[in-house]
């Protein structure tokens, strides 16, 4: 590990990004170019202290997971993602299968969508990043472990994931699913990651057992969706979906129609979920 090439790494992404950069506000005037350190760690899920010990070579040594983290924050471009596991290292992720790396075009999108929840998810239904808006639709993904990032997972296996929908759309959601892994991993036969998903989900489900024996093939597209909030209580959303074929990735927006019923709810969930979701991260600490 290069810990002097790493922390100058670090410091000049860094510096090279402004608030507005990663949809944040900027706030008071600055002394200095660039995003705060806190706001580095804010971004990439860890605490400040440990960023600032890895930006004066003095950190230990980042996971895997952690520089994903980081990559993502910084709006690294694959090289640069690349270069920063060889930095620590590691060897950067197989690019011939579906990348965890958020591109920084995307994570721009995402950024700028304030007022409507959006998330980037790996075609396999992996959760990559999330806005505000989308952590309080649904849950807060990206506090938990990988393992329990993905969608498809998440769908057959916790019943808790079913609860955002209503109970008679329930069967149609399980379908798509299934019949979208179906698609990803027939496409993509060479990369064991959809592969070992299908194996594990059809020995721990009989419904996806049952569901994959069917053969049904239908990638994600545009959507009328409806789900059940704890707050606001029904609504029902348009489902958009942006392809990075690049990366096998997905862009997926939820958006109300002005004028309905559902429209003033997601406002209304905007400004109530947000305040709970920002109560809740400053009595966790921020982590």
């Amino acid at each position: 590990m290069n810990r002097a090439e790493l922390a100058d790494f670090l410091r000049r992404g860094r510096a090279r990004l402004s608030p507005s950069d990663v949809g944040l506000t900027p706030g008071a005037r600055r002394r200095t170019p660039g995003l705060r350190r806190e706001e580095v760690a804010q971004l990439a899920g860890m605490s400040v202290d440990y960023f600032t010990r890895l930006e004066q070579s003095r950190g230990p040594r980042p996971s895997r997971q952690m520089l994903t983290a980081l990559a993502r924050a910084l709006r690294l471009t694959d090289d640069e993602r690349d270069h920063l596991f060889h930095l620590v290292g590691e060897e950067p992720p197989r690019r011939e299968t579906a990348s965890t790396h958020v591109p920084p075009g995307l994570m721009l999108i995402l950024d700028r969508l304030h007022d409507t929840p959006a998330q980037v998810v790996t075609d396999c239904g992996e959760v990559l990043a999330q806005n505000a808006m989308a952590r309080v639709l649904t849950f807060d993904v990206m506090s938990h472990p990988r393992q329990e990032r993905n969608l498809v997972r998440r769908y057959f296996l916790d019943p808790t994931a079913r609860s955002l929908f209503p109970e008679e759309d329930r069967a149609d959601h399980a379908r798509a699913h299934v019949a979208n892994l179906r698609a990803v991993t027939a496409a993509r036969p060479d990369d064991p990651e959809p592969a070992a998903l299908v194996a594990e989900l059809r020995a721990a489900s009989e419904e996806f057992a049952r569901l994959w024996d069917a053969h049904e093939v239908s990638l994600r597209h545009r959507a009328t969706k409806r789900f059940l909030h704890p707050l606001v209580g029904l609504l029902d959303l348009d489902c958009e979906v942006l392809l990075s074929h690049e990366h096998h990735q997905l862009l997926i927006i939820h958006t109300a129609r002005p004028g309905t019923e559902s429209y003033e709810r997601l406002q209304l969930l905007r400004v109530v979920g947000l305040q709970d979701f920002a109560t809740s991260g400053a009595e966790r600490g921020g982590d």
